[in-house]
């Protein structure tokens, strides 16, 4: 295997370990090479030393979790192996340029120092479009539960074939575009979990009847960048974890506070006794210009 090869493998190895040691001599162990070799080989592959490289996805992960979760800032930075608050504290605000406490209390979430992991396959960021939206009155079911950080994928789809099954599968026709409206803030409950709102709605259409115990819901207007997803159902919330984790930063967007837009295009008709299995999506996520700041 080539250095390139060797390295890719690496990467994607270190992404699903950031939470547990990785000095160089582990790291080294892993790869089989010794810690020079292994560090002058991934300069060169990448343009980046590997420690920090390491360190930057670390505390990347931490923002995340910041931001998501109302877990003590001790417990998360002890999660991605400092030894310390304060430790983790001047690690955080110099790649940040402000302390994790004021990051986690900011009404706006900006990309600023967010490290995206290092992809070396010929991957293309999906491309982005900036849309104005109008304020538009739907009608729907929202539901809310909570789960922890590493719940949100497998939680959030499952709710969503929830919600299609109970408000598809029980009226007549199917309307062309189905609208799915995210919301996440911690938990007032447990430190260590978010509170997920989502509202499964339908255009407010005299010519589509909703099924009965639906309610108006508001899509908020504003500036939102929109990406199209097409695929299987089940690969869709690998998508959304990508524009968050990879393309936000390397737009240099701000997310404002607001709910994610996911818009379906369905295959309108008849009712359908199951969701498809593929799908057509654009996400929106809000966004505000650097002007507005």
């Amino acid at each position: 295997m080539d250095q390139a090869g060797i390295i890719r493998d690496l990467l994607v190895w270190l992404e699903g370990h950031l939470d547990q040691p990785l000095s160089l001599d582990h790291v080294a162990a892993r790869a089989g090479y010794s810690k020079w070799h292994l560090q002058r080989m991934f300069k060169e592959v990448t343009g980046h030393a590997i420690g920090a490289y390491i360190r930057a996805r670390r505390l990347s992960k931490a923002a995340v979790a910041l931001r998501l979760t109302s877990r003590p800032i001790l417990d998360i930075a002890l999660q991605y192996r400092f030894d310390s608050q304060q430790t983790f504290t001047r690690a955080f605000k110099k790649q940040f340029n402000q302390t994790p406490a004021w990051y986690r209390r900011a009404s706006d979430w900006h990309s600023f120092g967010l490290r995206p992991p290092i992809r070396l396959d010929d991957f293309q960021l999906p491309e982005a479009t900036y849309v104005t939206l109008p304020e538009t009155v739907l009608v729907g079911q929202t539901q809310s539960y909570t789960c922890t950080l590493e719940q949100i994928s497998s939680y959030r789809d499952e709710m969503r074939l929830h919600f299609w099954r109970q408000f598809l599968t029980e009226t007549d026709t199917i309307p062309p575009v189905l609208y799915g409206l995210h919301q996440s803030r911690p938990s007032v409950e447990k430190d260590d979990e978010q509170e997920i709102l989502y509202t499964t709605a339908v255009p407010s259409d005299k010519l589509f009847h909703p099924v009965p115990a639906t309610q108006t819901v508001l899509l908020e207007g504003g500036e939102y960048v929109q990406f199209t997803y097409e695929g299987p159902r089940t690969s869709l919330q690998e998508f959304i974890l990508l524009l968050y984790g990879t393309c936000m930063p390397t737009l240099q967007l701000t997310r404002r506070h607001g709910q994610d837009i996911e818009r379906f295009h369905t295959h309108g008709g008849k009712r359908q006794p199951e969701p498809p299995q593929d799908i057509r999506c654009e996400y929106l996520i809000p966004i505000r210009r650097q002007a507005e700041e």
